[in-house]
């Protein structure tokens, strides 16, 4: 049996680092300079907001500064709080003309609460033309020349969307252990080569920022062609990658303030949407849990506990897994030594994923503040 084991799991890990779009080399990157582009693209800013006063003063602050030389307006959607977001953003604007406050009072049947709180920042713009949108999140602080590099890198690639994955705090010892495996994770199942590749039929962008091109968003239907999807930012990349190319990336300009004190924040992280990106299916969350320790538990048992060569093959794709991390542990500036950790990760992140199935089941999925996003289809 360990023989067969120990086959399987060099075979996987073979495919994972050569096939698979060389995913684990975290080479995506913002890193090079682009030119400016003239005449300069006109860009709306949509923020939705949900009771982030700790978080919002210095996310409106770093839209203001951007130094884009075009015209930009931003709007701050106040998504039904019931803290002082509203006024906490009215006071980092400082009066700026450029930035817009409105609020909606929750969601509609049929949407989940952040796209329609994005699509009624939507409509706030609806008699200004722009050419770009860019969606950000109320915990994103964008350095100055963000939106800048943005519209020079759409404009010339001709994306019609591009997207920069925010990055993430990492100080808290959850924080260290889990949030780079997470963006790891992400780049298994979505390699960023491919999803850069118009060919491929591979889409994902990460919400935290996002800019589209306003005709392009316009000609697959706009918001409300994904207004029930709880991982939004994947399904519309999915539909805007059907009218042309886009363009997911790691970044160090995007940083994301929202904390994971304990182990168990960054477990609600992942169980909000782990089953709903398994289609609420129960055979696809087994073969996923099946498949993971294969992947990843399977090469450290052999390791220790097989006897003869499944043992020394454990303990080698147990090296390469490991090997294959230290990227984006290097992107996150943490020592390599995590990467020898890897297994238990993604013990933990198997853990909540089936925890995230649960409490679909208990119709509580994707919880966001008080609200339940959605529920799995045959619960309602």
């Amino acid at each position: 049996m360990n023989e067969g084991l120990a086959v399987i799991c060099l075979g996987i890990w073979a495919y994972l680092l050569a096939g698979r779009g060389s995913f684990w080399r975290a080479d995506a990157l913002d890193a090079q300079l682009v030119a400016p582009v003239s005449p300069r693209p006109s860009v709306a800013i949509i923020v939705a907001a949900r009771n982030e006063e700790e978080f919002i003063a210095a996310s409106v602050e770093s839209l203001l500064r951007q130094d884009y030389p075009g015209p930009f307006r931003i709007v701050l959607v106040d998504d039904d709080s019931d803290d002082k977001t509203a006024s906490v953003a009215t006071r980092a604007g400082g009066g700026d003309s450029r930035l817009t406050i409105t609020s909606t009072l929750g969601p509609e049947p049929g949407w989940t609460g952040k796209l329609w709180a994005l699509r009624q920042g939507m409509a706030s713009v609806e008699n200004w033309k722009h050419d770009y949108v860019l969606f950000t999140d109320a915990d994103i602080v964008h350095a100055p020349d963000t939106l800048s590099w943005l519209v020079s890198h759409a404009s010339q690639g001709h994306y019609v969307l591009t997207s920069l994955m925010a990055k993430l705090r990492c100080r808290t010892l959850a924080e260290r252990s889990l949030v780079p495996a997470f963006v790891y994770f992400f780049q298994m199942l979505f390699p960023f080569a491919w999803v850069c590749r118009p060919e491929s039929n591979v889409a994902a962008a990460a919400g935290g920022c996002m800019l589209i091109r306003s005709d392009a968003l316009a000609k697959v239907g706009g918001l409300e062609s994904i207004r029930n999807e709880l991982i939004d930012d994947c399904s519309l990349a999915a539909k805007l990658k059907t009218v042309g190319p886009i363009w997911l990336g790691l970044t160090d300009r995007v940083h994301s303030m929202r904390p994971y004190e304990t182990f168990s924040d960054v477990g609600k992280m992942i169980s909000r949407s782990a089953y709903t990106q398994l289609r609420y299916s129960p055979s696809l969350l087994a073969a996923t849990i099946v498949a993971m320790s294969i992947t990843f538990i399977a090469p450290p048992y052999l390791a220790l506990f097989a006897t003869g060569w499944p043992r020394y093959l454990g303990l080698i794709v147990w090296l390469a897994m490991g090997f294959s991390f230290i990227p984006m542990l290097r992107f996150y500036r943490l020592s390599p030594l995590w990467s020898f950790t890897l297994p238990g990760i993604a013990a933990f992140y198997m853990y909540y994923t089936l925890i995230s199935a649960y409490q679909h089941l208990r119709r509580r999925g994707g919880q966001w503040k008080g609200r339940v996003q959605v529920r799995a289809p045959g619960l309602q």
